[in-house]
């Protein structure tokens, strides 16, 4: 279980989940022979948001890295 975060880290949470399927699909897609680069798929006529989403889901795992010193999750946990 995911215990008790701040919406900063849910969020990062789910970017982070986004991140590592699409990088489940694009590892099956190169062994299918196609892309399944989901986030490619749908932002590749926009390359500067697909690099944008890239650096939040490498953000977003940086701040699940650091959970336990985050200030607010500790004010969250003191709440429970």
């Amino acid at each position: 279980m995911m215990g008790k975060m701040c919406s900063g880290h849910m969020i990062a949470w789910v970017l982070v989940m986004v991140g590592a399927l699409n990088w489940g699909l694009v590892g099956i897609g190169n062994f299918a022979g196609s892309n399944w680069n989901v986030v490619n798929l749908l932002l590749g006529a926009w390359p500067q948001v697909e690099w944008l989403v890239y650096i939040l889901v490498g953000v977003s795992a940086g701040a699940m890295l650091i959970k336990d010193k985050c200030k607010m999750c500790q004010v969250e946990m003191k709440k429970m």
